[in-house]
């Protein structure tokens, strides 16, 4: 098995070739990286899919053998002047900065009910109706102190009652999907028709699209029932300064929004820290830190400034770009250089189906040409068999013609044969009256072996005719004038059919196989 990436994929056991085969066909990943990953998850392929997806941590195995390595080395990272004047120790020595927070992907997970055992139910029924009886009653003056003027009107009550935006009763759980319709919804209905492009997804979902396109995920994170909210959304989130750089496609941004009164986003809240509001982050792929670690570059957290927010954001994307810059050109030159070894796999198949179309036409040619072979060899036999049988036949025959009548006998027919062939010319013979026709036509047939001496004939005929053969004359018997064919009919005799004598021609019959082989050669 060829390498692929610089890693040599036979020198693998069977085991992990098949691990490594599940992993690349779930995650996509490439084999150069995928190996060394599935290495650090000691071959786990559900392991390395998780890590896959919600980036590596640290690991203590390989923290402790690099401490008791006594060579140090130092992980690589990104830093600024700025951060390292921050970071920097007394006497001018630098603190190296810590390696950004992993950005774990988060998969809301749906909402379970128990239900208590019957018994424990009934027990409980009393309590559970009273329960219900107060929870209606409440309900009821709630909607009854609705109707007060807003400045007399509790604000725990206001806020409860509220719907949309900042209602907090009523939020039914819903799926990724659903849930990001929903805050679209409610934030447009709230500030109008903006052009912020938000994700239409769940977290997840655009978390693996910014991986997959090596793009920059902005999360912001609101809470409305916080005072800096609105202010924030409106001076800072909504500038056109803002709205312009987030849409601009050169900044590769994707942007998702959430509402922390919804399950994925508080979700999203606790996993990234998340201690004020509003609070905004950017993640990327950090390939220095990881082949496949998403991490948070940037958190904003806090009322800040279109400038301040658009400089942050800035910064840390200027100071990432070109690491993904990287990778997406080594992505672009695996995948021209996949596409050129699939041109090349089409250009052999197709090579190799024009090759085995022509074998195949091949082997036709030569099944054709040896078939029309057999058949003419056949043909061949089955005509000489023919041609033997028949000089057998004549053999036999000119052994049965009854000689030529004395000049005594008076019941006799004279008949003048011309013969077709000019070496025999014109035959006169006389032949008894009773003699038929068929007889007339086995005396024409079988002239030339008459003709020869009765030795030669007693040593060269045949006793006996051919088992199955039937004989067919090549020629017929005709009167010129008037003109009258005659059959070889073995009930019509000679002298009831031509009288005491006359003048008769022999004509040569070219069969139909013949004339089609003169018009072949032809």
């Amino acid at each position: 098995m060829s390498s692929n990436g610089g890693v040599d994929i036979s020198q693998l056991s069977p085991e992990q070739q098949s691990a490594l085969e599940q992993y690349t066909q779930v995650t996509a990943q490439d084999v150069k990286d995928a190996v060394p990953l599935l290495q650090r998850s000691q071959w786990n392929v559900q392991i390395a899919i998780a890590k896959f997806f919600d980036g590596e941590g640290p690991d203590p195995v390989a923290e402790a053998l690099a401490a008791q390595n006594d060579i140090p080395r130092q992980a690589p990272r990104h830093e600024n002047l700025q951060e390292s004047l921050a970071a920097s120790r007394p006497f001018g020595r630098p603190q190296p900065r810590a390696r950004p927070d992993p950005a774990p992907r988060i998969v809301p997970q749906p909402q379970t009910t128990h239900r208590p055992p019957f018994l424990l139910a009934v027990l409980f029924a009393p309590f559970n109706f009273g329960y219900r009886a107060v929870s209606t009653l409440f309900r009821t003056f709630m909607y009854i102190f609705a109707f007060l003027p807003a400045s007399i009107r509790p604000r725990a009550i206001t806020t409860s009652m509220t719907s949309g935006w900042k209602g907090t009763a009523g939020r039914r759980m819903l799926m990724p999907r659903d849930t990001a319709a929903r805050f679209k919804r409610e934030f447009e209905e709230e500030y109008g028709n903006t052009s912020l492009p938000f994700h239409e997804g769940g977290f997840a979902q655009a978390l693996d699209l910014a991986k997959k396109e090596l793009k920059f995920l902005l999360i912001v994170l609101m809470s409305p029932e916080h005072d800096d909210t609105e202010s924030f959304i409106r001076d800072t989130l909504l500038s056109p300064d803002v709205v312009s750089f987030i849409n601009d496609p050169a900044n590769n941004i994707i942007l998702w929004g959430g509402n922390v009164l919804d399950s994925e986003a508080y979700q999203v809240a606790a996993e990234y820290n998340c201690t004020k509001f509003p609070f905004s982050c950017l993640v990327c792929l950090t390939p220095k830190e990881g082949s496949t670690r998403m991490s948070i570059v940037k958190r904003l957290v806090g009322p800040l400034s279109p400038s301040t927010y658009l400089a942050e954001i800035q910064t840390a994307i200027n100071k990432y770009a070109p690491d993904l810059a990287g990778v997406r050109a080594e992505r672009t030159a695996q995948e021209v250089s996949r596409n050129l070894r699939t041109e090349q796999d089409s250009a052999y198949e197709r090579s190799l189906a024009r090759d085995r179309e022509r074998a195949r036409q091949r082997r036709e040619a030569e099944a054709a040409a040896a078939l029309a072979e057999k058949k003419a060899r056949e043909e061949a036999e089955a005509a000489e068999l023919r041609a033997r049988q028949r000089e057998q036949w004549r053999r036999w025959r000119a052994t049965t013609i009854a000689p030529e009548p004395d000049a005594a006998s008076k019941d006799v027919v004279r008949l003048a044969l011309k013969m077709p062939d000019d070496s025999t010319g014109r035959i006169v013979r006389k032949f008894a009256s009773a003699t038929t026709m068929e007889e007339l036509y086995a005396f024409v047939e079988c002239y030339d072996l008459l003709s020869n001496s009765e030795e030669d004939m007693d040593e060269k005929t045949d006793r006996e005719p051919p088992e199955g053969y039937k004989h067919e004359y090549q020629f017929r018997i005709a009167s010129p004038m008037p003109r009258v064919v005659y059959e070889p009919d073995e009930k019509a005799t000679l002298g009831g059919t031509i009288g005491r004598s006359g003048n008769l021609i022999v004509e040569s019959i070219i069969s139909e196989e013949s004339d089609d082989d003169q018009d072949d050669v032809q």
